[in-house]
């Protein structure tokens, strides 16, 4: 069975982004990226929602197309729209099935990107595996929450800190 990872960057009052879906305060630079990218190599495939891939519009991904090149993509929107030729999976329905499935094929871990409504929902489910958190030294006071929707009561286990020189604190828990 593959695992859902929630890997994303945290304010420290519990923001993905900023008002708007501004990420631009997160530190971009520094010791705590590299690393980030040696993870991204080890997932196989991105499970988001709608704002989390039109997200990437505005850095020149184009509709339709993977953010990630080497990853299966599976957008979960009723709404969106993408060209025929698109190189994404859109789930419209049958939420829970469809994550069911991703979970039990063989291969690497699921990333799941992004946050906020779609994160809660997945959450609400009981489907995160592992969350791996970096912790930026900033509030940002509004915006996208880690998790949206309703409230579950979740307990993780602390599984590793690492505190980098920028500052970041990566926090690594599992259900």
């Amino acid at each position: 069975m593959r695992e859902i990872i929630y890997d994303a960057a945290v304010s420290l009052d519990g923001f993905i982004a900023g008002p708007g879906g501004d990420a631009s305060a997160f530190p971009g630079e520094g010791d705590h990226i590299a690393p980030y990218f040696d993870r991204l190599a080890g997932y196989g495939t991105v499970i988001m929602g709608r704002h989390t891939y039109e997200y990437g519009y505005g850095f020149g991904l184009e509709p339709g197309a993977r953010a990630y090149p080497h990853m299966d993509h599976h957008i979960f929107s009723t709404t969106l729209s993408l060209p025929d030729e698109a190189d994404v999976t859109i789930v419209r329905s049958d939420w829970r099935s469809h994550l069911d499935k991703l979970r039990a094929g063989d291969g690497a871990p699921v990333y799941l990107c992004g946050g906020g409504q779609f994160a809660g929902w997945v959450l609400q489910q009981g489907l995160i595996d592992r969350l791996i958190l970096k912790l930026a030294p900033l509030t940002l006071g509004a915006g996208v929450p880690l998790f949206a929707g309703g409230q579950l009561t979740t307990q993780w286990q602390r599984r590793s800190v690492t505190h980098y020189a920028s500052g970041v604190t990566l926090l690594e828990f599992t259900r």
